[in-house]
Protein backbone atom coordinates (compact mmCIF):
# COMPACT_ATOMS: atom_id res chain seq x y z
CA UNK A 1 0.00 0.00 0.00
CA UNK A 2 2.86 2.37 -0.71
CA UNK A 3 0.33 4.49 -2.66
CA UNK A 4 -0.77 5.92 0.70
CA UNK A 5 2.68 6.40 2.21
CA UNK A 6 3.17 9.78 0.56
CA UNK A 7 -0.39 11.08 0.97
CA UNK A 8 -0.33 14.75 1.86
CA UNK A 9 -4.06 15.40 1.62
CA UNK A 10 -6.34 12.72 3.01
CA UNK A 11 -10.13 12.32 3.02
CA UNK A 12 -11.58 9.98 5.63
CA UNK A 13 -15.21 8.89 5.55
CA UNK A 14 -16.84 7.40 8.63
CA UNK A 15 -20.24 5.71 8.55
CA UNK A 16 -23.17 5.80 10.92
CA UNK A 17 -22.69 2.20 12.03
CA UNK A 18 -19.10 3.00 13.00
CA UNK A 19 -20.05 6.06 15.02
CA UNK A 20 -23.04 4.69 16.91
CA UNK A 21 -24.28 1.72 18.88
CA UNK A 22 -27.26 -0.32 17.72
CA UNK A 23 -29.56 1.91 19.77
CA UNK A 24 -28.42 4.93 17.75
CA UNK A 25 -26.50 6.58 20.57
CA UNK A 26 -22.95 7.74 19.92
CA UNK A 27 -20.09 5.31 20.52
CA UNK A 28 -18.10 7.86 22.48
CA UNK A 29 -14.95 5.77 22.86
CA UNK A 30 -14.70 5.15 19.11
CA UNK A 31 -15.42 8.77 18.28
CA UNK A 32 -12.69 9.85 20.69
CA UNK A 33 -10.24 7.38 19.12
CA UNK A 34 -11.05 8.63 15.63
CA UNK A 35 -10.57 12.29 16.55
CA UNK A 36 -7.31 11.51 18.35
CA UNK A 37 -5.90 9.67 15.32
CA UNK A 38 -6.97 12.36 12.86
CA UNK A 39 -5.61 15.12 15.09
CA UNK A 40 -2.28 13.31 15.25
CA UNK A 41 -2.20 12.89 11.47
CA UNK A 42 -2.95 16.60 11.16
CA UNK A 43 -0.08 17.30 13.55
CA UNK A 44 2.24 15.40 11.22
CA UNK A 45 1.67 18.07 8.59
CA UNK A 46 -1.01 16.44 6.46
CA UNK A 47 -4.31 17.97 5.35
CA UNK A 48 -7.26 16.11 6.82
CA UNK A 49 -10.85 16.24 5.59
CA UNK A 50 -13.50 14.23 7.43
CA UNK A 51 -16.72 13.18 5.72
CA UNK A 52 -19.08 12.05 8.44
CA UNK A 53 -22.40 10.27 8.36
CA UNK A 54 -24.52 9.88 11.45
CA UNK A 55 -26.71 12.97 11.71
CA UNK A 56 -29.94 11.06 11.18
CA UNK A 57 -28.83 8.11 13.30
CA UNK A 58 -27.57 10.25 16.16
CA UNK A 59 -30.67 12.44 15.97
CA UNK A 60 -32.92 9.38 16.11
CA UNK A 61 -31.03 8.11 19.14
CA UNK A 62 -31.25 11.43 20.93
CA UNK A 63 -34.95 11.66 20.18
CA UNK A 64 -35.44 8.18 21.63
CA UNK A 65 -36.61 6.60 18.38
CA UNK A 66 -36.23 2.82 18.31
CA UNK A 67 -35.65 2.64 14.55
CA UNK A 68 -34.25 4.87 11.84
CA UNK A 69 -36.90 7.31 10.53
CA UNK A 70 -38.48 6.28 7.24
CA UNK A 71 -40.33 9.38 6.00
CA UNK A 72 -38.47 12.31 4.49
CA UNK A 73 -39.84 14.73 7.09
CA UNK A 74 -38.82 12.52 9.99
CA UNK A 75 -35.34 12.07 8.54
CA UNK A 76 -34.96 15.83 8.12
CA UNK A 77 -36.02 16.43 11.71
CA UNK A 78 -33.66 13.78 13.04
CA UNK A 79 -30.83 15.16 10.92
CA UNK A 80 -31.36 18.67 12.28
CA UNK A 81 -31.11 17.38 15.85
CA UNK A 82 -28.27 14.96 15.17
CA UNK A 83 -26.10 17.37 13.20
CA UNK A 84 -25.97 19.72 16.18
CA UNK A 85 -24.99 16.87 18.46
CA UNK A 86 -22.33 15.55 16.08
CA UNK A 87 -20.65 18.91 15.53
CA UNK A 88 -20.71 19.67 19.24
CA UNK A 89 -18.87 16.44 19.95
CA UNK A 90 -16.40 16.86 17.09
CA UNK A 91 -15.66 20.42 18.16
CA UNK A 92 -15.08 19.40 21.76
CA UNK A 93 -12.85 16.44 20.91
CA UNK A 94 -10.72 18.14 18.27
CA UNK A 95 -10.38 21.23 20.47
CA UNK A 96 -8.85 19.01 23.16
CA UNK A 97 -6.03 18.34 20.68
CA UNK A 98 -5.68 21.97 19.62
CA UNK A 99 -7.44 21.81 16.27
CA UNK A 100 -10.16 23.98 14.76
CA UNK A 101 -12.94 22.32 12.83
CA UNK A 102 -15.32 23.73 10.23
CA UNK A 103 -18.72 22.49 9.14
CA UNK A 104 -19.52 22.05 5.44
CA UNK A 105 -22.98 20.76 4.47
CA UNK A 106 -23.39 19.76 0.83
CA UNK A 107 -26.08 18.60 -1.56
CA UNK A 108 -25.69 16.95 -4.95
CA UNK A 109 -27.09 19.92 -6.87
CA UNK A 110 -24.51 22.15 -5.20
CA UNK A 111 -21.70 19.95 -6.48
CA UNK A 112 -23.13 19.56 -9.96
CA UNK A 113 -23.72 23.29 -10.53
CA UNK A 114 -20.48 24.76 -11.97
CA UNK A 115 -20.59 28.04 -10.03
CA UNK A 116 -21.48 26.46 -6.70
CA UNK A 117 -18.93 23.72 -7.33
CA UNK A 118 -16.24 26.36 -7.80
CA UNK A 119 -17.35 28.01 -4.55
CA UNK A 120 -17.07 24.67 -2.73
CA UNK A 121 -13.56 24.13 -4.08
CA UNK A 122 -12.56 27.64 -3.05
CA UNK A 123 -14.00 27.21 0.46
CA UNK A 124 -12.27 23.88 1.02
CA UNK A 125 -8.99 25.28 -0.22
CA UNK A 126 -9.18 28.25 2.13
CA UNK A 127 -10.23 26.14 5.12
CA UNK A 128 -7.24 23.85 4.62
CA UNK A 129 -4.97 26.83 4.11
CA UNK A 130 -5.92 28.30 7.49
CA UNK A 131 -5.36 24.94 9.18
CA UNK A 132 -8.94 23.89 9.81
CA UNK A 133 -10.23 20.32 9.61
CA UNK A 134 -13.33 20.49 7.38
CA UNK A 135 -16.07 18.16 8.56
CA UNK A 136 -18.46 17.44 5.73
CA UNK A 137 -21.90 15.90 5.67
CA UNK A 138 -24.84 15.84 3.32
CA UNK A 139 -27.37 18.54 4.17
CA UNK A 140 -30.09 16.04 5.10
CA UNK A 141 -32.28 18.72 6.65
CA UNK A 142 -32.96 20.42 3.31
CA UNK A 143 -32.40 17.52 0.90
CA UNK A 144 -35.55 16.72 -1.06
CA UNK A 145 -34.56 13.15 -1.89
CA UNK A 146 -34.42 10.40 0.72
CA UNK A 147 -30.91 9.35 -0.18
CA UNK A 148 -28.81 11.58 -2.39
CA UNK A 149 -25.29 10.30 -1.94
CA UNK A 150 -25.64 6.80 -0.46
CA UNK A 151 -24.61 7.15 3.17
CA UNK A 152 -21.93 9.65 2.11
CA UNK A 153 -19.80 7.09 0.30
CA UNK A 154 -20.34 8.84 -3.03
CA UNK A 155 -20.10 12.21 -1.33
CA UNK A 156 -16.69 11.35 0.12
CA UNK A 157 -15.47 10.38 -3.36
CA UNK A 158 -16.75 13.64 -4.82
CA UNK A 159 -15.06 15.59 -2.03
CA UNK A 160 -11.78 13.74 -2.63
CA UNK A 161 -11.91 14.78 -6.29
CA UNK A 162 -12.90 18.38 -5.51
CA UNK A 163 -10.15 18.72 -2.90
CA UNK A 164 -7.56 17.04 -5.16
CA UNK A 165 -6.86 14.59 -2.36
CA UNK A 166 -4.09 12.01 -2.49
CA UNK A 167 -6.18 9.26 -0.95
CA UNK A 168 -9.62 8.31 0.40
CA UNK A 169 -10.17 5.97 3.34
CA UNK A 170 -13.68 4.67 4.02
CA UNK A 171 -14.21 3.37 7.54
CA UNK A 172 -17.03 0.85 7.50
CA UNK A 173 -18.54 -1.94 9.60
CA UNK A 174 -16.85 -4.53 7.40
CA UNK A 175 -13.19 -5.36 6.82
CA UNK A 176 -13.29 -4.66 3.09
CA UNK A 177 -14.61 -6.19 -0.13
CA UNK A 178 -15.18 -9.95 0.02
CA UNK A 179 -15.77 -12.56 -2.68
CA UNK A 180 -19.07 -13.32 -0.95
CA UNK A 181 -21.20 -11.78 1.80
CA UNK A 182 -19.18 -12.48 4.99
CA UNK A 183 -22.27 -12.09 7.17
CA UNK A 184 -23.80 -15.09 5.42
CA UNK A 185 -20.76 -17.06 4.28
CA UNK A 186 -18.14 -17.83 6.98
CA UNK A 187 -15.73 -18.90 4.25
CA UNK A 188 -15.88 -15.59 2.36
CA UNK A 189 -12.42 -14.27 1.53
CA UNK A 190 -11.24 -10.69 1.64
CA UNK A 191 -10.15 -9.21 -1.69
CA UNK A 192 -7.05 -7.18 -0.74
CA UNK A 193 -6.42 -5.41 -4.05
CA UNK A 194 -8.64 -4.14 -6.87
CA UNK A 195 -7.41 -2.48 -10.07
CA UNK A 196 -10.59 -2.56 -12.16
CA UNK A 197 -14.21 -2.01 -11.17
CA UNK A 198 -16.55 -3.90 -13.50
CA UNK A 199 -19.96 -5.57 -13.43
CA UNK A 200 -18.48 -8.75 -12.00
CA UNK A 201 -17.18 -6.79 -9.04
CA UNK A 202 -20.53 -5.08 -8.51
CA UNK A 203 -22.16 -8.50 -8.44
CA UNK A 204 -20.18 -9.23 -5.26
CA UNK A 205 -21.72 -6.24 -3.49
CA UNK A 206 -24.59 -6.70 -1.09
CA UNK A 207 -26.88 -4.38 0.84
CA UNK A 208 -26.11 -2.55 4.06
CA UNK A 209 -25.12 -4.70 7.01
CA UNK A 210 -26.65 -2.24 9.43
CA UNK A 211 -30.08 -0.71 9.95
CA UNK A 212 -28.49 2.54 11.09
CA UNK A 213 -26.92 3.54 7.77
CA UNK A 214 -28.04 3.54 4.17
CA UNK A 215 -24.93 2.65 2.25
CA UNK A 216 -23.81 -0.85 1.38
CA UNK A 217 -20.86 -2.19 -0.60
CA UNK A 218 -22.46 -1.05 -3.86
CA UNK A 219 -22.17 2.62 -2.93
CA UNK A 220 -18.57 2.05 -1.87
CA UNK A 221 -17.75 0.55 -5.25
CA UNK A 222 -19.36 3.56 -6.92
CA UNK A 223 -17.14 5.76 -4.74
CA UNK A 224 -14.07 3.77 -5.74
CA UNK A 225 -14.96 4.15 -9.41
CA UNK A 226 -15.24 7.93 -9.04
CA UNK A 227 -11.87 8.39 -7.34
CA UNK A 228 -10.02 5.92 -9.55
CA UNK A 229 -11.10 7.90 -12.60
CA UNK A 230 -9.22 10.82 -11.07
CA UNK A 231 -6.20 8.71 -10.13
CA UNK A 232 -6.98 8.75 -6.39
CA UNK A 233 -6.49 5.48 -4.46
CA UNK A 234 -9.09 4.33 -1.95
CA UNK A 235 -9.18 1.89 0.94
CA UNK A 236 -12.20 0.28 2.57
CA UNK A 237 -11.46 -0.99 6.07
CA UNK A 238 -13.19 -1.71 9.35
CA UNK A 239 -13.69 1.40 11.46
CA UNK A 240 -13.77 -0.51 14.73
CA UNK A 241 -10.12 0.46 15.28
CA UNK A 242 -9.40 3.95 13.88
CA UNK A 243 -5.70 3.30 14.58
CA UNK A 244 -5.70 1.23 11.38
CA UNK A 245 -5.41 4.52 9.53
CA UNK A 246 -1.80 4.66 10.76
CA UNK A 247 -1.15 1.23 9.25
CA UNK A 248 -2.58 2.32 5.90
CA UNK A 249 -0.42 5.45 5.84
CA UNK A 250 2.60 3.32 6.76
CA UNK A 251 2.04 1.19 3.68
CA UNK A 252 0.64 -1.90 5.37
CA UNK A 253 -2.02 -4.06 3.74
CA UNK A 254 -5.28 -3.24 5.51
CA UNK A 255 -8.76 -3.88 4.12
CA UNK A 256 -9.25 -3.57 0.37
CA UNK A 257 -7.11 -1.19 -1.67
CA UNK A 258 -8.49 0.23 -4.91
CA UNK A 259 -5.77 1.63 -7.15
CA UNK A 260 -4.85 1.83 -10.81
CA UNK A 261 -1.22 1.24 -9.95
CA UNK A 262 -0.14 -2.28 -10.85
CA UNK A 263 2.70 -2.33 -8.31
CA UNK A 264 1.77 -1.69 -4.68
Amino acid sequence: MHTFKNCQRLVIKVGTSTLTYKNGLVNIRRLEQLCKVLADIKNSGKDVILVTSGAIGVGAGKLGLSTRPKTIGAKQAAAAVGQCELMYMYDKLFSDYGHIISQVLLTRDGIEDPIRRANIVSALSELLKVGSIPIINENDTVSTEEIEFGDNDTLSAMVAVLAEADGLIILSDIDGLFDNNPTKDPHAKLIPLVHTIDEKLFSLADGSTSNRGTGGMTTKLHAAKIVLESGIPMVITNGTSPEKIYDILNGQAVGTLFTKEESV
